[in-house]
This record gives C-alpha cells, sequence and structure tokens, in this order.
C-alpha cells in the first residue's frame, strides 16, 4: 500500500500544476472504450435482424406454390382435402388388398339387382344378396354383406379393414358366423359373411310364443331338447374363444342366430373386437346392464366367466327392477325366479352360471358337458309353451334396451 502511495506522488510530480495534458488523456480512453463497444454490439444485431428478414422473404414466394396454386375459395378448399383423403384412402386399400388378398372376391360375382337391405348400420347398411358360386356359372347363394359407406372417413376405413383381419384371425367354427370374403380394392368396401337365414333367437323364440314356427314350409315346436342344443352349441363357441384367450361380452337371444336346420351361431362380437384391438380400457360397446355379470357392473376387467352369466330364455331378467338398480338387487344375491315352463334340471344349470363369483361359475367346457350330459334325458316331445304375447316396445323397456337393436337380425362386429 505504501509503495502505491509513493509510485502515485511520483507520477504526480513529473506534472506542473498548470499542465492537463495528462488528466485530459487519461479521461478521453476511459470515455472512448464504451461507446466503441456499443456500437459494435448494435451492428452485429443490426446484421442479425437484416438476415433473418432478408431469409424470411425469400422463403416466403415458395410456400403457395409447395400446397397448390389456385384461388383460395372455400369449394376448393373442400375439394383439395377430398382428395386428398381419396388418396390416403385408396393407398390403405390397396396394402389391405395385399394382406387380405386370400379373401378376396371379385365384385362381379354379386348380383347387382339382388341387393336387398336389411339394417342401416352406424358405417354403412347391411344388405342381403346374392352370390355367384365358385366354378358354377348362373349359381348363386345367399349373402350378407356389410358395407361401409363412400363417405367414411380415413378412421372409419382403417377400422372397417380391421374388424376383417380379426374376423380372419378367428378362423373357422361352426357355431359362429362365418366370413365368406371381402371386397376391398375399392370403395364401397364390403364384408360377405354368410346368411343365416332365421335371423336372431330372441326374434325366433317370439315367433315360436305368438305362432307355429315353420322351418322351410314344416311346422316347427320348440323342445327342451331343442334348448339344450342350442346351449350347448353356444357354449362350444365360447369355448373356441377362450381357446384364443378371448370372451363375448354381450352373450344374449338377440346375438345368436339361428340357422335352417337349426343350427346356432354365436354373433356380436363388438366388445371382444375392441377388447382384442385397443384393450378392455378402450370399449365403447354398450351391453345392457341387465345382461352383464357382476364384476363387470363393478367396473373389474371382465373375462370369459362373465359370459357365463348371459340369458338366452327369450324374456328380460328381473322384470320387476329397474336396469340402474340392478347392481344393487344382484348384490343381495337375488336371482332369476324359475320360469314356469323349465325343468329343474335345466334350472339348476342356469343358477350355477348366475353364481356372484365369477370362480364358483362353470367355464365353457364345464357348461358343455352338463348340457351334453342333461340333453340324454331331456323331453324331445313336449312343447315349451308361453302363453303370453311378446311386445318388443315393452320388452324393451323392461330390460332397458333399445327397441331398434331388436328389429335387426344380423349384429357380426
Amino acid at each position: 500500500m505504501a509503495g502505491d502511495v509513493k509510485r502515485l506522488t511520483r507520477m504526480l510530480l513529473e506534472c506542473n500544476n498548470s499542465d492537463k495534458l495528462c488528466v485530459v488523456r487519461e479521461y478521453q480512453n476511459e470515455v472512448i472504450i464504451v461507446p466503441v463497444f456499443l456500437v459494435g454490439i448494435f451492428v452485429i444485431l443490426l446484421a442479425v435482424i437484416l438476415w433473418l428478414r432478408f431469409r424470411s422473404w425469400k422463403t416466403k414466394p415458395q410456400e403457395p406454390q409447395s400446397v397448390c396454386p389456385v384461388p383460395h375459395s372455400r369449394n376448393t378448399s373442400e375439394n383439395e382435402y377430398i382428395q386428398l383423403s381419396e388418396t390416403s384412402v385408396d393407398s390403405l386399400l390397396r396394402a389391405a388388398a395385399l394382406s387380405l388378398k386370400e379373401l378376396e372376391i371379385p365384385r362381379e360375382r354379386i348380383a347387382p339387382g339382388s341387393f336387398e337391405l336389411i339394417h342401416s348400420g352406424s358405417f354403412g347398411g347391411i344388405y342381403r344378396a346374392e352370390l355367384e358360386q365358385t366354378g358354377s356359372p348362373g349359381k348363386t347363394k345367399t349373402v350378407i354383406l356389410k358395407t361401409l359407406q363412400d363417405s367414411a372417413n380415413i378412421r372409419e376405413v382403417k377400422d372397417f379393414l380391421e374388424k376383417i383381419k380379426f374376423h380372419q384371425s378367428l378362423g373357422h367354427h361352426e357355431n359362429m358366423v362365418e366370413l365368406l370374403g371381402c371386397c376391398i380394392n375399392q370403395l364401397p368396401v364390403y364384408m360377405i359373411l354368410e346368411d343365416v337365414s332365421h335371423g336372431n333367437l330372441l326374434n325366433f323364440l317370439w315367433t315360436c310364443r305368438r305362432d307355429v314356427m315353420t322351418m322351410d314350409g314344416i311346422p316347427y315346436d320348440l323342445t327342451e331338447t331343442q334348448v339344450y342344443n342350442v346351449g350347448q352349441q353356444i357354449a362350444s363357441a365360447l369355448d373356441f374363444l377362450q381357446q384364443k384367450k378371448l370372451f363375448h361380452g354381450d352373450v344374449a337371444a338377440r346375438n345368436i342366430l339361428i340357422q335352417r336346420d337349426f343350427t346356432a351361431k354365436l354373433s356380436g362380437l363388438g366388445v371382444a373386437y375392441e377388447t382384442h384391438t385397443y384393450g378392455a380400457s378402450s370399449v365403447t360397446q354398450v351391453v345392457p346392464l341387465k345382461w352383464q355379470a357382476p364384476e363387470r357392473l363393478l367396473k373389474k376387467p371382465p373375462n370369459i366367466k362373465a359370459d357365463m352369466y348371459g340369458l338366452i330364455w327369450g324374456a328380460p331378467p328381473f322384470p320387476e327392477v329397474p336396469p340402474s338398480d340392478i347392481l344393487q338387487h344382484l348384490q343381495k344375491r337375488k336371482i332369476m325366479k324359475k320360469p314356469s315352463s323349465c325343468h329343474p334340471t335345466m334350472y339348476g344349470i342356469m343358477k350355477a352360471c348366475w353364481r356372484w363369483s365369477a370362480t364358483d361359475r362353470p367355464s365353457p367346457a364345464e357348461l358343455l358337458r352338463r348340457l351334453q350330459t342333461a340333453l340324454k334325458s331331456s323331453n324331445d316331445q313336449a312343447v315349451l309353451q308361453i302363453p303370453e304375447l311378446v311386445v318388443p316396445e315393452l320388452y324393451a323397456g323392461v330390460a332397458g334396451i333399445d327397441a331398434g337393436s331388436l328389429t335387426c337380425d344380423y349384429t357380426v362386429l
């Protein structure tokens, strides 16, 4: 510190009191450095700003050329959107045609004038039509066409194609509706299924109540033996699904189709498809509350044992209980009363399927064995007669379902 003071004293002694040169020079050096520094920063920032503006101006004229050099109007924009969508859909259909090549059926084999609308689905119409048989020119067979409307977006097209692939992955089972083929090379897209002529079991049972049911002109009466036959066919189909690590999710008489020879075909695989494709937590298919097992009402993960809770008797479960109160009713361990025309053996099988705990219910294979055993001693002569008539609107209200769903004879997916 003392050294610094001496040096400063010497510097001041070298200057005269009237000479201000050294003082002026020190002040000028300190003032000039700061402005030069600020000017340098300003020049750099200005250069960066000009470069960025020049870059944006240079690229701006190229943007309209990359989209489409047409006048901007609402109609033109809509047309461009449709063309882009169609291009995407066409690409999707071409890709799917390769993976589903073995299922592709030429459209020319479907008789143009044979289309009969059965039901208007959410994505398109369901038709009954005539398909020319392979190797037999002029000879046709009746089939079901599930169609996808022309205005479907790419998401709907993709979902429809995934349903075809799901059906293909299931394979063949005699008690499940068979996928015969598809037409997916262009819109409209068709899913071609076998025709199950007598419609669903629920309407079949109602017809048996109201009138004499006929098959190919021959009077037909529903007996206990026939009920067992239907039961074991559905149990066989459910066992098939279990082997595929799937479950149905909506076993009910409305989802069972009846063929001319009284072969039962399980349909309505919407829940199974959504669970397999998107997971159990993403299921959007609505299942009526009264047809759901207790664990499903409690929002627990469903499995094949929940399918054992389904009914095929043709009457709504617990008609005296509103659908919103069904869970509280089941929590009291309430079960359906025995129908007047139901044999005790059959009622015992039904009660086994209605047990609260899923682990206490029979598996599809166990149910099949019990039905086969009961079939041996069943009555094939006595007709199951139920005197009361069925009014679909009243049935729908008691069951808690849409009356329109009762008129559809073909709901596969």
